[in-house]
């Protein structure tokens, strides 16, 4: 297949992100996965998550190539679940996340939108694990990237920083309550503020309740987030969750979408 055109031209006023929970796709669902998130208009760039590391992860990668994302990271990934960045028009310059638990859950990249520059950091952060290794790997990762947050936020001061993930977590006053989460998963989500990031869908909707998984019991968990650096928190302009590729089987998660306005860019669309 002979890779096609963008569905949609990137924008060259406002980073258009969209993140997105691959569930581990077989080279079929990543195909379709990969078809879906080229029409949505909102998709200039991608973040995701849970790439299997197996046929699934290489056909996604691909699809997504020719389905008219130009600029692709994809981390080689040691069997485990990784995380992958692309982008239609603009090209991505692989950036050291300094995240060094499980790198290739943590990509994070340099790009250039209508002459601004952003800094792009995916996120995948491991579930609680077999009871052998429970919360082992989970702990550890969250801990190496709370370490790193503030050094983001400080390597580039005049630059936003978008990241964006699959946090297997939930916020402190998440609704409806969950007791299974300990107050070191709390902590984690509590570092992106501390180190100065804003939850950019609490930023815009500070009471709405919404959701990107749900259990076998129906209850919803609030996973998928996406921060900015709080210096660059105005420039937020919309940030929401998709249930559209959950409710057609793509995937498990409601997909999440972030426009954010890039002061100084062109105005128009190339």
């Amino acid at each position: 297949m002979e890779p096609q055109a963008p569905k949609h031209a990137a924008s060259t006023t406002h980073a258009r992100l969209l993140l997105f929970n691959t569930q581990h796709a077989s080279p079929g669902r990543a195909y379709r996965q990969a078809e879906w998130i080229s029409t949505q208009e909102s998709a200039d760039f991608a973040v995701l998550t849970e790439v299997s590391s197996g046929p699934g992860g290489s056909a996604l990668v691909e699809a997504l190539g020719e389905y008219g994302y130009s600029s692709v990271i994809a981390p080689e990934s040691p069997g485990d679940y990784y995380t992958v960045l692309a982008s239609r028009s603009a090209e991505l310059h692989p950036v050291d996340s300094g995240v060094s638990c499980l790198p290739h859950r943590a990509p994070a990249a340099s790009v250039t939108i209508g002459g601004q520059p952003i800094v792009l950091l995916g996120l995948y952060v491991p579930s609680r694990g077999p009871r052998e290794r429970r919360n082992e790997d989970k702990r550890d990762f969250q801990n190496a990237v709370a370490a790193v947050l503030p050094d983001l936020s400080a390597l580039f001061p005049e630059t936003p920083v978008i990241v964006a993930g699959d946090l297997n977590v939930i916020e402190p006053n998440h609704m409806p309550p969950h007791s299974v989460f300990g107050q070191w998963e709390y902590a984690f989500y509590k570092s992106f503020a501390a180190a100065g990031f804003t939850d950019a869908y609490r930023h815009l909707h500070p009471d709405t309740v919404d959701h990107s998984w749900f259990g076998r019991s129906g209850n919803g968990f609030r996973f998928d987030h996406i921060f900015t650096t709080t210096a660059h928190a105005p420039q937020i302009t919309a940030c929401a969750y998709e249930h559209a590729p959950r409710a057609a089987a793509l995937t498990d998660h409601a997909a999440m979408t972030l426009t954010l306005t890039i002061e100084g860019g062109s105005h128009g669309i190339e």
